[in-house]
């Protein structure tokens, strides 16, 4: 094999601009890099680079080889691509999400070749598809301010999105390599059938160039078994008894097997997980369920929704998405879905969802634009569909593949759609048939769901807020600008999207800005927010909720503050539904680029509030504070395996820190439903308490809620009085925190680099809480402040 990543030669159609270029690698980031264009996250640089997507660009580099018998692999090559070699066309590329396999035997001379990467504007030929189809295709005009990605199989967001800069970035994000021609095995495809103390394995082998008649062996957990290829495909099936059961994160341990395939001197690997995954949707009294049961057992998924780890090909490598992941584990999440409007990921971004137990909701890559139905386009599709699904049904982690985001509601958004529903709704029905067929043509067994959200399969209503069936989209709170108690007004079956924004943090804001635009109305603050009112509506809910904070970096602690309660608030209420509701992925994990928007983690990968929340309100038992007519009901969740006892303190705590006790139960909590513990009657509580709650598990440690009655604006809150002691313990800083009266959402801030094991807690007096800040560099002494929400809103 002869890689052919490395440094490559890239210049513009014009010849104006050149620079090295790193494959696999974007060209945005080897211009910036060169110096010929500024980076384009900062202040307003976006809209001055544009330009690059506007012409073509040419990458080129020599190599030498002696064997001329080979194949060109290239894999995620963004996006229509003219590939020669010593002048000779080999290939016309034009999806990032397909892997292409050519003969170059015929192009390849013994010696030195030059290979040359011809790569098209995207948008211009974008417009150019757009032209050519038989009836107007619309597309996303609020999101992508370059228009038409929905003509290329090409990510979505890189035309712009509600949270994404608009580059249309072009490069090479996985192989490219020259390959001996010859016999390979190209695919497996895992089956699996578990029944008590045993497995059943099918193995099927694609092979390219093997003889019928030849033997495959195949071996797994000291178990082998072979089978004879027929039209170059042969299936073994391997028994394995008393089985070592691969469980996502929070259920059991992630054990991953090596499967071995062979057939002569031709060998292939896959690293498995023996597990399985059912989507129950049983009929019940309210209408028909959404659940994934895993090995047979029930199990909540709690998690949030991945895009890409950048907005830049060349920023995202197995580091930055190891340290996304770690963190999705670490704030106790069992499952992340892959968004419509993104890209597959590599090899190795599924390799460690199996090895952190991260089951994977898996969109194909269609979002929110409606899309041709041409035999050209649908044959392309059939093709992307099939080969990814080859790709990567062997993983663990893949639970569910969905056809598409939120393309049934896409019907109802356009002009074009609307006058002539038919036209497009068979275009829908097409494109939707046109992937399921290829998915269960290729993986027979695996989890098919048509869209999301959708109610169910053969239903095409764009009512996302039927909570009967079905997954559910959730977006009243905040493109509507409802009350956070509007998430108790419906019961969804499964959440699969819900949000609510906030800035990013304050080191990520002075990576794009200087403090002469730390403003919420500054041009380059208003850059930096894509969704249309977004800034408004965070300084809205503030009116709403609390008292204004004191200046900017106030303000930023602040809108980190409500959205963690926005979506503790959904989060809490629905888990309290259980076994109603059996699963809740909020928008978004991650970030793309430094930017205003819905994720719990920053671009770069540090913790903003919400993922500090995230960690409690998605721990294996929770308590929940449910409102009723009654008062506040405290029902317990426990998502462990079996049930577990929690015993629970209710006591109202004064802005002063005077605390008042309640009430104390104890209860069994099964791991099938949430369960009543205590009813709080309204006028228990003061005008000026909260409600605070403690429990814990059997013996472990107690952990501690509040839940304020009213809205925060209208408790006198008094300064709090904090004090803290640092010291240096075990390669952390150790901070013990105590306070005179009672502080709420106490958050701490950090001039450097670095993890806190906690944030964005309560304080109450009598009580130490501690938190561990793990520097990333341990040279520099590091700075840390200390905000509550007293001291952003009173100006003292």
């Amino acid at each position: 094999m002869l890689d052919l990543s490395g440094t490559w030669h890239l210049s513009d159609e014009t010849g104006q601009h050149t620079a090295p270029m790193a494959l696999p690698g974007d060209g945005i980031s080897a211009l910036r890099d060169a110096g010929v264009i500024p980076d384009p996250y900062w202040g307003q640089n976006e809209y001055d680079l544009r330009w690059i997507a506007e012409r073509d660009w040419l990458l080129t580099r020599t190599f030498r080889v002696t064997d001329r018998k080979m194949v060109l692999v290239l894999s995620m090559l963004d996006t229509v691509v003219d590939v020669s070699l010593n002048g000779q066309a080999v290939l016309h590329a034009d999806s990032m999400f397909r892997t292409y396999r050519v003969d170059v035997s015929d192009a390849l001379v013994s010696g030195e070749n030059v290979i040359t990467l011809h790569v098209r504007s995207a948008p211009r030929e974008a417009r150019r598809r757009a032209e050519a189809q038989p009836f107007p295709v619309p597309f996303q005009v609020d999101n992508c301010p370059i228009p038409h990605g929905n003509m290329l199989r090409k990510p979505e967001c890189d035309f712009g999105w509600d949270w994404n800069i608009a580059l249309a970035p072009f490069g090479l994000y996985g192989d490219i390599r020259l390959e001996p021609a010859g016999p390979r095995i190209a695919d497996i495809i895992i089956a699996q059938k578990h029944e008590a103390g045993r497995v059943e394995v099918r193995v099927t082998a694609r092979t390219e160039g093997i003889k019928d008649g030849t033997q495959i062996e195949v071996s797994l957990c000291g178990v082998a078994a072979s089978a004879t290829i027929h039209q170059s495909e042969a299936t073994a099936t391997l028994r394995i008894d008393q089985p070592q059961i691969w469980w996502p994160a929070g259920q059991g341990p992630q054990i991953l097997h090596d499967l071995k395939v062979s057939a002569k001197n031709v060998h292939a690997t896959r690293r498995i997980g023996l597990r399985d995954v059912q989507l129950v949707t049983a009929q019940d009294a309210t209408g028909t369920g959404f659940a994934l049961h895993i090995n047979g057992r029930p199990v909540f998924m709690k998690g949030a929704n991945w895009i890409p780890a950048d907005a830049l090909g060349s920023a995202i490598t197995p580091e930055v998405c190891r340290d996304l992941l770690q963190s999705a584990v670490d704030a106790n999440m069992n499952m992340i879905r892959v968004w419509g409007g993104g890209r597959y990921e590599p090899d190795w971004f599924y390799d460690l969802c199996d090895e952190m137990g991260l089951l994977v909701w898996h969109d194909f890559m269609f979002a929110c634009h409606l899309y041709p139905a041409t035999d050209d386009f649908l044959t392309a599709v059939q093709m992307e569909v099939t080969q990814q699904v080859a790709r990567l049904n062997h993983h663990a982690c893949i639970a569910l593949w969905c056809g598409d985001n939120e393309l049934l509601g896409a019907l109802n958004w356009y002009d074009e759609s609307r006058k002539d529903r038919d036209r497009y709704l068979v275009a829908y029905d097409r494109l939707n048939r046109t992937i399921e067929t290829a998915l269960k043509a290729t993986a027979p067994d695996a989890v098919w769901w048509p869209s999301s959200p959708s109610p169910g399969p053969m239903s095409f209503s764009g009512d996302w807020h039927d909570d009967r069936s079905g997954d559910m989209h959730f977006w009243s709170v905040w493109h509507e600008g409802r009350d956070f108690d509007h998430y108790r007004d419906i019961t969804p079956r499964f959440c699969s999207e819900f949000g609510f924004q906030s800035y990013p943090s304050m080191d990520v804001i002075r990576r794009f800005a200087d403090p002469a635009d730390f403003n919420i109305a500054a041009p380059v603050m208003e850059s930096h927010q894509k969704n249309t009112g977004g800034n408004a509506r965070i300084a809205e809910t503030m009116f709403r909720y609390f008292r204004f904070p004191v200046g900017f970096e106030n303000f930023v602690y602040l809108s980190q503050v409500q959205q963690a309660l926005a979506i503790k608030t959904a989060v809490t209420h629905w888990r309290s539904l259980k076994p109603h509701c059996m699963g809740t992925l909020y928008w978004q994990l991650n970030d793309t680029w430094p930017v205003c928007s819905w994720s719990s983690l920053d671009h770069g990968g540090g913790w903003k509030l919400l993922h500090h929340v995230a960690r409690r309100f998605y721990a294996d038992v929770i308590v929940a504070a449910v409102p009723t007519a009654q008062g506040t009901e405290l029902r317990v969740v426990n998502d462990l395996p079996s049930a577990t006892t929690v015993r629970v303190e209710a006591f109202a705590v004064s802005t002063a820190g005077q605390s008042r006790a309640l009430d104390t139960a104890a209860v069994s909590a099964p791991p099938d439903a949430a369960v009543a513990v205590a009813m709080i009657a309204t006028d228990a509580i003061g005008d000026n308490e909260v409600l605070m709650f403690d429990w814990s598990v059997e013996d472990g440690p107690t952990r501690t809620d509040h839940f304020a009655l009213r809205p925060y604006k209208a408790y006198a809150l008094e300064p709090a009085g904090i004090t803290t002691d640092t010291s240096w313990q075990d390669d952390a800083w150790v901070i013990t925190l105590t306070a005179d009266r009672l502080a709420l959402f106490v958050a701490i801030e950090v001039d450097q680099p670095g993890r806190f094991s906690d944030n964005a807690f309560d304080i109450i007096p009598g009580r130490r809480v501690t938190t561990r800040f793990t520097p990333a560099l341990t040279e520099t002494q590091p700075t840390f402040t200390i905000r509550d929400l007293h001291s952003a809103t009173y100006d003292t």
